[in-house]
């Protein structure tokens, strides 16, 4: 079953808990929540005392993208703030392994993303130890950006890694994704699609999301 995930990144801030309560009832299986530090990525959005003012708001799986540089620093704040799944970047990380066993240890599942000029390949150590593999289809740090055509072969890239390593991954993919991208990027093996301005930024939250829903079945 394919999973929606709406990226709050694109959502109204100051009507979080309501943009929130109206994904939920639309159906939203996931909500992403992108972590920038304007280091890593050149923005600033959120951090812990967010998510966790919104935790209290909802059911649902917090996604949490951390686009950040040295996250290890910030793995015990994200998950007292409530997070249920933390990723972090290959390219942020220089002991990845331990990174994602100390999120685990936590007793969250651990989630590793690669930027689009990243091949799937750096993904081949580390794909036994995680729960989710995020793939950027497009470069991280705004949302609204268009999909990266090419990410539909990489995407079928992973999943073929994901196959041989360890079938339950989860392969998300983040970036340009609504109507006219989910179909393909589904077919190349996503099974977690991250919207953002699609869900948020068309007027129609419900509406989106049952479209993304419609055309994943």
């Amino acid at each position: 079953m394919v999973k929606i995930a709406p990226s709050l990144l694109s959502a109204d801030f100051a009507d979080l808990k309501n943009q929130i309560a109206a994904a939920e009832h639309a159906g939203a299986d996931w909500l992403h929540l992108d972590i920038m530090d304007g280091h890593f990525v050149p923005n600033i959005s959120f951090g812990p005392p967010v998510i966790k003012a919104l935790r209290k708001h909802t059911k649902l799986p917090f996604d949490t993208h951390l686009m950040i540089e040295n996250p290890d620093r910030y793995l015990e704040a994200f998950h007292a703030a409530g997070a249920d799944i933390l990723t972090v970047h290959y390219e942020a990380c220089t002991h990845l392994h331990r990174t994602i066993s100390r999120i685990q240890e936590l007793g969250m599942k651990a989630g590793v993303s690669i930027n689009p000029a990243t091949s799937v390949t750096a993904l081949s150590e580390i794909m036994p130890y995680v729960d989710l593999v995020l793939i950027m289809s497009v470069n991280p740090g705004f949302g609204g950006q268009k999909f990266i055509p090419t990410s539909t072969e990489k995407l079928r890239q992973t999943a073929d890694i994901i196959k041989q390593k360890k079938p339950e991954i989860h392969l998300e993919v983040d970036g340009g994704i609504d109507d006219t991208t989910a179909a393909a990027v589904v077919k190349a093996g996503a099974n977690v699609l991250v919207a953002g301005n699609y869900v948020f930024g068309q007027g129609n939250i419900a509406e989106s999301i049952a479209t993304l829903k419609r055309i994943v079945v």
